[in-house]
C-alpha cells in the first residue's frame, strides 16, 4: 500500500511505502516532463578499475610470452661430471651463483654412473660425456638423454712409461685400451693410425677387438676400465687414455706417443655435450647454465687446465642433435 503525497507542481512526485522506502518519478508540467536528476559516479573509483584491468592483461600477456622462458632465480641444478676436482668448476658455480642460480657438482668415479643417474632424476644435468658415448647409452637403455651444448673435443692419446716413441713398442708388446663400447672403439681406430694393428674392413666408431686382424697387427690389446687406464701403465707397452684421466693421472699430454686430431671432421661423434633428460631440453634454467659455461673466463680455465689439448666447440644444438640421431641409428643397424 503505498501513500503518496504531492509535492509543489513543476517539480518532482515523491511517494513513500508502508515500510519506509521512498521513490521518486516525474511529473508532467506545462513545460514538460520533468526527470530526477542524474546520479554522479564516483569517476575516481572507475579510472582506477580500468588502470587495474590494464595492468592484470598487460602482466598476463608478459608471463605468456616470456615469463615461461625465463631461468627461475634461486634454483639448485645438480649437475654430474667425471673431474669435479678440475679448478674451473670454482669459476663455473661463482658465475651461476651471480645470476642466482646454485650449481650443485655431483662427482662419479667412472663414466657408468652418470647417465643412469640423470635418467633416474638423481641429477639434473652431466658434463662428461661425447654424443657417440651418448647415442651408445640411449640405444641400449632405450633412454632419451640429449644434447642441450656443446662443450669441447679433447683428442684420445697413447701414452707409455716404457716407450719413447711408437716405434719403439716391440713387436708382440700389449696395449691397454677403454672398455667401454664407443672410447673402445675410438682406441683401436688410434691404434691403427698409430700402425699398431690393422681392423679388418678399416674399423668404424662401433670397432671391437673382435675385429683386430691378428696376423697382421703388431700389438694385441688389453681392455680394462677406463679410470684404470692410467695405472695399466706399469704393466703394459702403452696404453690409450681419456684426456681427463691423463690430465688427473699426471700424465703430460705432450709426451703422448700419438693420438687422434680433435680438429678433424671424423672427430664429430666426439663433441662433448653438456646433457638433460628430452622432457627438460628447453628449460630455461639449464639454458642459463649451458650460456655461463661458455664463458670466456670459464673457458680459458678448461683450456688451461687441459694443458691446451681441448678444442672448444659451438654448434648449434639442433646440428648436435641431428649428429646424435646418425649416430643412433648407426648402433641400432649393427645390432
Amino acid at each position: 500500500m503505498v501513500a503518496a503525497r504531492r509535492l509543489p507542481q513543476g517539480v518532482l512526485r515523491r511517494w513513500t511505502t508502508a515500510g519506509g522506502r521512498e521513490g521518486v518519478m516525474a511529473e508532467e508540467t506545462g513545460s514538460g516532463l520533468v526527470l530526477p536528476p542524474r546520479p554522479q559516479r564516483n569517476r575516481g573509483v572507475l579510472i582506477g578499475a580500468a588502470v587495474l584491468v590494464v595492468v592484470v592483461v598487460v602482466g598476463l600477456v608478459v608471463y605468456l610470452t616470456r615469463g615461461g622462458d625465463e631461468p627461475a632465480a634461486g634454483r639448485t641444478v645438480r649437475i654430474g661430471t667425471t673431474e669435479a676436482g678440475s679448478p674451473y668448476w670454482a669459476t663455473f658455480k661463482q658465475l651461476a651463483a651471480e645470476r642466482g642460480i646454485t650449481l650443485e657438482v655431483v662427482n662419479f668415479s667412472d663414466y657408468t654412473q652418470a647417465n643412469p643417474a640423470l635418467a633416474q632424476g638423481q641429477i639434473d644435468l652431466n658434463l662428461f660425456q661425447h654424443l657417440l658415448f651418448l647415442a651408445n647409452y640411449d640405444v641400449a637403455n632405450d633412454a632419451d638423454l640429449t644434447p642441450i651444448a656443446s662443450t669441447y673435443v679433447v683428442p684420445l692419446s697413447l701414452y707409455s712409461k716404457k716407450h719413447a716413441a711408437v716405434t719403439d713398442i716391440p713387436q708382440g708388446g700389449s696395449v691397454a685400451i677403454p672398455n667401454d663400447p664407443t672410447n673402445q672403439a675410438r682406441a683401436l681406430l688410434v691404434l691403427q693410425k698409430a700402425g699398431l694393428v690393422v681392423l679388418k674392413g678399416g674399423g668404424t666408431v662401433l670397432s671391437t677387438p673382435a675385429e683386430i686382424d691378428t696376423a697382421a697387427s703388431r700389438v694385441t690389446v688389453t681392455p680394462v676400465d677406463a679410470a684404470q687406464t692410467v695405472n695399466a701403465l706399469t704393466s703394459v707397452d702403452g696404453a690409450v687414455v681419456n684426456n681427463n684421466f691423463a690430465l688427473n693421472g699426471g700424465l703430460d699430454p705432450s709426451k703422448a706417443l700419438f693420438g687422434d686430431d680433435p680438429k678433424d671432421p671424423t672427430a664429430e661423434p666426439y663433441i662433448n655435450a653438456i646433457v638433460a633428460r628430452d622432457a627438460d631440453k628447453d628449460d630455461p634454467t639449464y639454458a642459463e647454465v649451458a650460456r655461463i659455461y661458455k664463458d670466456k673466463r670459464v673457458a680459458e680455465q678448461v683450456q688451461a687446465e687441459s694443458k691446451g689439448t681441448s678444442v672448444l666447440v659451438d654448434r648449434p644444438v639442433a646440428d648436435l642433435r641431428a649428429i646424435l640421431a646418425r649416430l643412433s641409428e648407426t648402433i641400432r643397424a649393427k645390432k
